[in-house]
């Protein structure tokens, strides 16, 4: 895009936080849907702690030897 003039720092200020021109339209988006549900901290601690409680470690030693 070729410009007609560059832009002074005044311009730049103005177009970010003054009055906005009619050829700029201000949409908003929806809101993000909830992936699933969340855990806190304690209780993906908790949950990993009970998978690694319930793991069968002679078989991991067997299939790493």
């Amino acid at each position: 895009m070729e410009r007609l003039r560059p832009l002074s720092e005044n311009d730049c200020y103005i177009r970010l936080y003054g009055q906005r021109e009619p050829t700029v339209t201000i949409i908003s988006r929806a809101p993000r849907a909830n992936p699933g549900p969340t855990m806190t901290g304690t209780e993906l601690l908790e949950a990993f702690d009970a998978q690694l409680a319930g793991r069968d470690v002679d078989r991991l030693d067997a299939e790493a030897a």
